[in-house]
């Protein structure tokens, strides 16, 4: 794989993240833009052919927002994985931070 901040990636996570970026969810503890591009990079490879979906609105306040997601097979439409996110944004609107939490996971 090439450098995650020389990819196309790498330069969507720079646009949208603070370069001090924390990302924490169950699976995964990432920091910076080369930890959550690789963090990215991880669930795409373990979920190939599958996307993530927004389900309903945002919703905010102040820095914080919330929003609810699921992880969709283009395949069959299934959606096996779903959870919400916590972001908290930096003073030039870029996200900051992320908590994630899983709500909905397959059995093993």
């Amino acid at each position: 794989m090439e450098r995650t901040e020389e990819g196309a990636l790498g330069k969507a996570v720079a646009a949208a993240f603070c370069a001090d970026v924390t990302y924490t969810d169950p699976l995964a503890d990432a920091a910076g833009h080369d930890g959550l591009a690789a963090a990215i990079a991880g669930a795409h490879a373990q979920f190939p052919g599958d996307e993530f979906r927004q389900l309903g609105a945002v919703d905010g306040h102040h820095d914080l927002a919330r929003f609810g997601w699921e992880l969709v097979s283009v395949a069959d439409g299934a959606a096996p994985v779903a959870g919400f996110d916590v972001v908290r944004l930096g003073e030039d609107g870029r996200i900051r931070s992320v908590l994630g939490f899983l709500d909905r996971v397959p059995a093993v």
